[in-house]
């Protein structure tokens, strides 16, 4: 008798053209549902025709070789996404969102773990991720991972008003 599991055909692959539709349905279902309540008019405003164009150019002519988007599948179906950027003495982690109807399937950890091989490879000693300042599940998938906070903190303009700003918290671990 053969056993069938439900999470046996899961993956992290790079990105490749034509994935971009994929990945920006995922990351948008992701931010719609962890941070619609924390900021619920951005989540209005945003233009998903635009993004899925950036994530096209970011998969197909990315600015330096140590920049890469990798995408997160279950079976041939793509369910999270993540981007690696270098950074002064590692790789920071731009993107790593998951499809809601997938979180809790390992899909993030793997994700995280391949940006981590990707930063040793480039012999990069940290490795930086950013989590929006109220966002406690991302906060503690983190920390879970082995991530801690550094103190440092940006703020990223939202729209035309400082109140339209939010904040974003640092993470990082040594590789």
């Amino acid at each position: 008798m053969a056993l069938f599991h439900d999470n046996a055909d899961v993956s992290v692959r790079p990105a490749i053209p034509g994935d971009e539709v994929a990945a920006t349905a995922a990351q948008l279902r992701s931010w719609r549902s962890g941070l619609g309540s924390i900021v619920p008019d951005l989540m209005d405003r945003i233009d998903a025709q635009a993004m899925t164009a950036q994530w096209a150019a970011a998969i197909t002519a990315p600015p330096t070789a140590g920049h890469r988007v990798l995408v997160a599948l279950a079976g041939a179906r793509i369910v999270g996404l993540a981007a690696v950027v270098p950074a002064p003495d590692g790789v920071e982690i731009s993107a790593l969102e998951v499809d809601p109807d997938h979180r809790r399937g390992g899909h993030g950890s793997r994700l995280l773990a391949a940006c981590v091989d990707l930063g040793r490879q480039a012999g990069a000693e940290h490795v930086y991720a950013w989590a929006l300042d109220g966002d406690e599940a991302r906060a503690k998938f983190l920390g879970s991972a082995g991530l801690g906070r550094d103190g440092s903190a940006r703020t990223l303009a939202t729209g035309e008003t400082p109140e339209q700003s939010i904040v974003e918290l640092r993470w990082f671990a040594e590789i």
